[in-house]
């Protein structure tokens, strides 16, 4: 079963699946009046840009933004009804930079009720429930209120079921965050780590996916972050190490300079229309037949979200 903000469906109903973007999101006030481009809340724009992908073949996305990044339940559900796209929302919390303001001080027990109330019940007293558990770190650093967060969430995926979504910060620490949800009990299995492809290191990379972790490639198009061949590059060399069931994909779109509607940049069709069949290109030049392409674009784009959205049952917490 996969929660959508419109209901619960089956794994196999999810289709071609974006795994981490944003559609209505801003940063706390300070960081908005800082750097406005964050500020993506026009609804009218969010409902373009998602019609944009499911024009391009889109069907499914998970919206990352969580408690401390404006995120809008009932906005969420507005645009699945105008569009149809099946939209997956966030429980839990981005990084400490962002809610410690309001929420460092909160005990584990405080985090996890609320993630557990998010996935069961409602966001922010809303009939829309969350599909996903996320949590995040700082950059090089997790700080006490996230390690606490962190163990929030496993205990909230453990009693629910809901997959795990990990937040790095330039695709630091996420080695840290495995071992804090391995000590937790967690199946890793469960859990996505969002954001590697800031520090396109292959080494890190397998030593992460080595520990049974979905690795999210995302924030692609994002050139100001290195060139899109790095990414590219470490994504077939997963690949080839034997970890392509492992991989999900997303454009991680958060700022109206990356969208369409709004400044008229790559916008969400971007990773169906330009992005995929650059891969494709790639993996034909690398020496891979029309039949191992498929599979791998089927993979990334289809199989692997289908499983990784997919609730398990719940598994006693110590």
């Amino acid at each position: 079963m996969i929660r959508t903000v419109t209901g619960d469906i089956e794994p196999d109903q999810l289709g071609v699946t974006y795994s981490h973007e944003h559609l209505v999101a801003t940063p706390p006030p300070w960081m908005a009046a800082k750097d406005p481009d964050l500020v993506i809340l026009d609804l009218d724009a969010a409902i373009e840009e998602a019609r944009m992908f499911r024009d391009a073949g889109g069907r499914s996305m998970f919206e990352a933004s969580a408690w401390d990044y404006g995120r809008d339940p009932h906005a969420l559900a507005a645009i699945a009804a105008a569009t149809g796209v099946q939209i997956i929302a966030t429980a839990g919390f981005n990084k400490g930079l962002w809610f410690e303001g309001r929420a460092g001080d909160w005990p584990i027990e405080r985090y996890e009720e609320l993630m557990v109330t998010e996935v069961v019940e409602g966001i922010d007293g809303s009939a829309v429930r969350g599909g996903v558990v996320k949590f995040g770190s700082g950059y090089n650093s997790i700080s006490a209120a996230e390690e606490r967060v962190i163990r929030a969430a496993a205990r909230a995926h453990r009693r629910t079921g809901a997959p795990l979504h990990g937040h790095t910060e330039a695709g630091t620490m996420a080695l840290e965050q495995i071992a804090i949800l391995r000590e937790e009990g967690v199946d890793l299995r469960r859990v996505a780590i969002a954001h590697l492809t800031r520090n396109v290191d292959p080494w890190y990379h397998r030593q992460v996916a080595d520990t049974g972790v979905y690795l999210c490639f995302d924030q692609l198009s994002k050139v100001r972050y290195g060139p899109e061949s790095g990414r590219i590059d470490a994504l077939i060399a997963l690949i080839e190490a034997g970890h392509v069931d492992q991989l999900l994909v997303g454009g991680d779109l958060a700022r109206r300079s990356d969208l369409y509607a709004y400044e008229r940049g790559p916008g969400l069709r971007y990773v169906l229309e330009t992005w995929i069949p650059r891969l494709r290109a790639e993996l034909r030049e690398r020496g891979s037949d029309e039949d191992r392409v498929e599979r791998i674009v089927q993979a990334l784009l289809v199989e692997n979200p289908r499983r990784y959205f997919d609730f398990t049952e719940p598994y006693p917490c110590r």
